[in-house]
């Protein structure tokens, strides 16, 4: 077994506890409790009819962190086995395993599950079957596994009744028809008719392309056969109008060609599918968009940029530039233009930047989308440092030249433009927490396609983002509007101040939300800092070695944040996904503030389909400014709330305010990099719908009254 070397490493006197903590439990009981997991037989119902297929399962329950194994374990582990004792003529079929997870452990990569899985199976009955109870006995044997692996095995037995086929079924007062209407579904389906899946051999693997009738973003395909596919290695998906493409990596022990590909594949939208693709050529799409679906994100994308000056994260930058443009309103044309044109250079460079390291840290791997940064502890203090800073420079505690009121020499014209270029940094800094309406569609569109599109439709953001200062600068008429210079700009200067401290009080409120009161703590005393750093540049401005104490302070204030930030990000690596987004949630104050709000996973979501129930996932972050505005306004209102409850709905919040690769990868299926995002999934349809991002009680209450009524939703009407 490729397990042995696994127990081998462990000390001898240790693996005999294991092995005794994972012993046979009693005979007489359908479930025991053994070490990392709780294992039970589910036979929904006390009666089992002949004639039939009765429904059966083996049901798992782990403790976080550890797992089972789906049939294809992956690069090691072995999936369940039974073995049954069952009276004279009664069968049992094979263990259906439903989709599996991918479980990274090192280099290797496993397939199997985390939480809770049903594994069901059928139960025949003759026809001629003897009417009594019966007991049926089965002895079942695991391997569960986290950073080592336990074998395990248990006898369990369950009593039921074999009973005439026309007397009437059983009512559903059984505890194991809880189990079974949560799990016993979830199962991949067969591709349904008219859906095709075909391979094509390649140097390296295989080209896998399957179509679903419609064009598909997301796809994992799961090998049936061991030994064929190298199960770590990323599986690159190309859209097809009709579907997608694959591209998999075989194993390098592999030699020739299988004569299928057998699996599972698992779609966006919880869907998965058994197929068994058989060999046949594939024509490659053609790489990059059409130039008219180009042009039509490039304009969602200047759209969204011109929005963007309109939501609350950019309005302390516009606030900088507005008194910038009051203060140099009598230059000279060609100078307002030359700071219109650096301010958009600044905006311009910091958007390439930011998408450069954006696709270099994808190219290395990396699940990342738009306002990843905020996602950064560290990024959060030395942003909310930086906005502090500025505020005390505003308020009149010190100059540091950020505005434009050096007028006369090189030097001071220099520093102007500097400051244009600088300011155009800073919006799109704090800009990148918001996703303005037009925005979701082009940044998730753009972030899929090949580099150079991915710059030309962030660049078209960069210029909407940009557009209405440049043309402010460039249209003189326009600036005679504008108030002469005079003493009440310092009074308009220090006002200024006012929203930049605001943001900071909204950055430091993220700190605390997503990282406790630790780091709070460090960020206070870092401001505490600064201000001691600004008296010293207010009160000495002409001596060099008042600024040297504040160039030290400002060195200081980064090594503090590094140092805490880091501190706090490497205490908590043994949490897993679920575990973080949870801690998220309650450190947000979400879970305590409305309970039937639940934190997101895909499971969570499959499940609730799988009960009849609609879906209504929020895509959201601490730090996301616009999706506080959303819930304030829209998600959390009465009229909204009861509206959920009406429907029967599930509310799941996949908070993102930490880094968190499964809502990445849920958002970038959506095709979305960024939050907010509203799904609303209805049973039995393939794809969600998705709402608007920004949010009112009608659009909500809308798409909620479009819903499908099914019974469960008329059972919950009722029972009101």
């Amino acid at each position: 077994m490729r397990f042995l070397p696994t127990i081998v490493a462990l000390p001898v006197f240790a693996l005999i506890a294991l092995f005794a903590a994972a012993g046979p439990a009693g005979a007489a009981s359908s479930s025991a409790d053994v070490a990392h997991l709780h294992v039970q037989l589910v036979i929904p119902g006390e009666n089992l009819y002949p004639g039939v297929q009765n429904d059966a399962g083996l049901y798992f329950k782990l403790e976080p962190g550890w797992h089972v194994y789906w049939r294809n374990a992956g690069d090691s582990g072995e999936p369940p086995h039974i073995q049954w004792t069952l009276p004279a003529g009664v069968t049992a079929g094979p263990l259906q395993f439903p989709p599996p997870q991918r479980l990274p452990l090192g280099p290797l990569m496993d397939f199997g599950y985390e939480n809770e899985v049903l594994f069901p199976l059928s139960l025949n009955v003759p026809r001629n079957a003897k009417p009594g109870a019966f007991t049926l006995k089965a002895h079942v044997s695991w391997l569960v596994c986290r950073e080592v692996c336990i074998p395990g095995k248990a006898d369990l037995a369950i009593t039921r009744t074999i009973v005439s086929k026309d007397e009437p079924a059983s009512a559903e007062a059984d505890p194991d028809w809880g189990i079974w209407n949560r799990l016993g579904s979830i199962l991949p389906s067969t591709l349904p008719l008219g859906d095709t899946a075909v391979f094509q051999p390649t140097p390296t693997g295989f080209r896998l392309a399957v179509s679903t009738g419609e064009r598909e973003s997301q796809a994992i395909f799961f090998p049936e056969d061991q030994n064929i596919l190298d199960n770590p290695s990323p599986q690159p998906l190309t859209p097809t109008p009709t579907g997608f493409i694959l591209a998999l990596k075989k194993d390098t022990n592999l030699a020739g060609s299988p004569s299928a590909l057998n699996g599972v594949i698992e779609l966006s939208g919880g869907r998965n599918y058994e197929i068994h693709a058989q060999p046949g050529s594939i024509a490659l799409p053609p790489s990059g968009p059409t130039p008219a679906r180009l042009a039509r994100i490039a304009g969602l994308a200047f759209l969204g940029g011109l929005l963007l000056n309109l939501m609350p994260c950019v309005f302390p930058v516009l606030f900088i530039k507005g008194l910038a443009l009051v203060s140099s309103g009598n230059e000279e044309r060609r100078r307002l233009r030359a700071h219109g044109f650096v301010y958009a250079a600044g905006i311009l460079v910091s958007f390439w930047a930011l998408v450069a390291l954006l696709l270099g840290l994808r190219a290395a791997g990396a699940s990342l989308g738009w306002g990843f940064q905020f996602q950064s502890p560290v990024f959060l203090s030395l942003m909310a440092a930086l906005l502090f800073f500025l505020g005390l420079s505003l308020a009149g505690q010190f100059e540091i030249g950020l505005t434009l009121t050096g007028a006369g020499g090189s030097l001071a014209a220099k520093q102007g433009y500097a400051g244009s270029f600088f300011t155009g940094v800073l919006a799109v800094i704090v800009a990148t927490p918001c996703t303005a309406p037009f925005m979701g569609t082009a940044i998730g569109y753009a972030l899929a396609q090949p580099a150079a599109v991915t710059f030309a439709v962030f660049t078209a953001l960069a210029l909407g983002l940009a557009a209405p200062y440049v043309a402010l600068t460039l249209q003189p008429a326009w600036t005679r509007l504008l108030p002469k210079p005079g003493a009440w700009m310092d009074i308009l200067k220090q006002a200024v101040s006012v929203p930049i401290f605001g943001t900071v009080i909204w950055l430091a409120w993220v700190v605390a939300q997503g990282y406790g009161a630790n780091l709070l703590l460090a960020l206070l005393s870092i401001f505490l800092l600064l201000a001691i750093a600004g008296w010293f540049l207010g009160r000495w401005p002409a001596k060099r070695w008042a600024t040297a104490i504040a160039a030290i302070t400002v060195l200081g204030v980064i090594g503090i944040s590094v140092a805490s930030s880091r501190e706090f990000v490497v205490s908590a690596p043994n949490l897993n996904s679920d575990d973080m987004r949870t801690l998220a949630s309650l450190a947000s104050g979400r879970l305590a503030k409305s309970t039937i709000w639940q934190p997101w996973s895909t499971d969570a979501v499959q499940q609730a389909l799988a009960a009849g129930r609609p879906v209504f996932v929020d895509f959201t972050a601490s730090w996301c400014l616009s999706c506080q505005v959303n819930e304030r306004v829209a998600l959390d209102r009465p009229e909204v709330v009861a509206a959920f409850a009406r429907a029967n709905v599930t509310l799941l919040r996949a908070d993102w305010t930490r880094e968190d690769p499964a809502i990445t990868q849920a958002l970038a299926s959506l095709g979305r990099s960024g939050v907010p995002v509203y799904a609303l999934y209805a049973p039995g349809q393939a794809s969600p719908q998705l709402l608007p991002q920004v949010l009112t009680p009608t659009i909500v209450t809308g798409a909620l009254a479009q819903l499908p009524r099914n019974e469960t939703q008329s059972t919950a009407q009722t029972s009101k």
